[in-house]
């Protein structure tokens, strides 16, 4: 499977990491579950999905509400980002997107836009060899409103110094894909694990 890239002449690249340049998303998950347990906490599969992007903190303070828990925010997610580096050694690129970054075209700048953080996303791009491919990093943290608001791709282009239009977005989330098109940027979408097969 190869990932088709819209018409047009980009200036720059914006990568969502977990799940678009990490083939994460797995093992984030295994990493929610355990943590989750520890406060009797379900967290479904398919809700772990379609919360793509959303920012650690987030997803607690969400499940907290949804199930009546009060579980502490800093403690679980500091725990669950504990189990995911426990886990970096099994970590793997996403394959159609490497091939990207691998053949960067010449003069254009890269950024990963993520909703983890910037901790997550250092640790992941380092396992993966990629950390030095990307000119600018916009995580969890540097932003106000995450995904699907378009908050982290506009101080992403920003940073870049390109305009919003001249953006390429690589994303596997629908939240992220909505961002993307709410910033005004052009959009590509990886698609998910079981579909990458």
């Amino acid at each position: 499977m190869r990932l088709i890239l819209p018409e047009g002449s980009f200036k720059a690249y914006l990568f969502d990491c977990d799940g678009t340049i990490a083939d994460s998303m797995p093992l984030h998950y295994r990493a929610w579950k355990q943590a989750l347990e520890e406060w009797n906490c379900e967290f479904d599969e398919e809700l772990f999905y379609a919360w793509g992007g959303m920012p650690v903190a987030e997803i607690i303070a969400t499940l907290n509400h949804r199930h009546g828990l009060s579980m502490p925010v800093e403690a679980v997610a500091h725990r669950k980002e504990k189990l995911y580096f426990q886990l970096l050694p099994e970590l793997k690129p996403v394959p159609d997107v490497l091939e990207h970054i691998e053949a960067k075209p010449r003069g254009i700048p890269f950024a990963v836009v993520s909703g983890s953080t910037r901790e997550s996303v250092t640790a992941s791009l380092v396992s993966l060899n990629l950390l030095d491919r990307f000119d600018a990093m916009v995580c969890a943290g540097d932003y106000e409103k995450s995904k699907p608001d378009p908050e982290a791709f506009l101080l992403a282009a920003a940073r870049l110094g390109v305009a919003p239009e001249d953006c390429l977005v690589f994303e596997d989330t629908e939240m992220g894909i909505q961002a993307a098109q709410a910033a005004g940027m052009a959009s590509v979408k990886v698609p998910p694990p079981w579909e990458r097969a």
